[in-house]
């Protein structure tokens, strides 16, 4: 005797509730989307109108002339330049410690294991402060120096993420290894980190945000312009805005007889631009790192 498979008809009770998650949904994602497509349409619109506050969903008077005055500024190629050395520089020594001292932890053989770990875990909890940092940058001849952008390559909590994907992955793989004679690093390097792909990726992607939007480091330890990053000098723009704003428009005034008044920078214009410009690189990394980032976040979510 067979048996047909019973479709499974939805209720109204279902179909209320499915039009409720929907509309849920788009409506958060548009809360997300929308503020960053107001700010772009705003930089691609009449200066004027911007000012006046009367672009809200659609571009009024497209120019990109915005995007081209700001790119022209005098600071911005370097700061981008130490932006990305420090991102790129930064978030690789970060990922291959902490990838490093996670797979350490693991090691039972490792002396004094679990205090080592809990010595890890207090660290999260407490700090010596703001001012004792500060000394010991000074001390460790930091100040002004670009390596104090890179020197803390060890985030305990990514450790923890990491030592826990770790310990997921089956010990016969590095016993069948061991076996055949490969050493702690030859493990790691061939074994470890292909497997831990995904969460290393994940981590990745928090160190290279966390590196592109700090500039608090740049504020107290950092006096020399070259050193300056995009995210300080995007600070120093948004406080100076009006200044900003007043001496690219003498520019265009009087560098090109035929300007156009709505493409003439207003403090507005500039705070939205800069800002877009920014923002769009870590909007366009991200995406490729995605399907890693689902799968190394979701660590721990299931065992077995």
């Amino acid at each position: 005797m067979k048996y047909k498979p019973v479709k499974y008809k939805p209720g109204p009770v279902d179909v209320v509730f499915d039009i409720f998650i929907y509309v849920f949904f788009i409506a958060f994602t548009v809360m997300c989307v929308f503020p960053i497509y107001y700010i772009f349409i705003n930089t691609i619109s009449d200066n004027e109108l911007v000012a006046q506050g009367r672009i809200l969903f659609l571009p009024r008077g497209f120019h990109l002339e915005n995007y081209v005055k700001v790119m022209r500024l005098s600071a911005l190629p370097q700061a981008l330049l130490v932006s990305v050395s420090r991102t790129v520089i930064g978030t690789s020594l970060s990922v291959i410690c902490t990838a490093f001292v996670a797979y350490v932890l693991t090691k039972k053989t490792l002396c004094h294991r679990k205090l080592v770990y809990r010595f890890f875990i207090v660290t999260m909890y407490f700090n010596a402060g703001l001012i004792p940092v500060y000394l010991t940058m000074r001390n460790l001849h930091l100040y002004n120096n670009f390596f104090v952008y890179i020197i803390g390559v060890i985030s305990v909590f990514n450790v923890i993420l990491v030592k826990t994907y770790i310990e997921s992955i089956p010990e016969s793989i590095e016993e069948s290894a061991a076996i055949d004679g490969a050493g702690y690093l030859v493990i790691f390097t061939r074994l470890i980190l292909p497997l831990t792909v995904p969460i290393l990726a994940t981590i990745a992607v928090f160190n290279a945000v966390g590196h592109w939007n700090s500039f608090m480091d740049t504020l107290l330890y950092i006096r020399n312009p070259k050193l300056f990053t995009l995210q300080f000098l995007l600070w120093q723009y948004l406080n100076q805005a009006n200044n900003l704003a007043a001496t690219l428009r003498q520019a265009v005034i009087t560098g090109d007889s035929g300007f156009n008044p709505a493409t003439v920078m207003t403090p507005t214009s500039v705070r939205m631009t800069i800002t877009i410009v920014v923002t769009l690189p870590v909007l366009f990394v991200y995406p490729f790192f995605q399907k890693y980032f689902v799968k190394g976040i979701m660590i721990g979510a299931i065992k077995g």
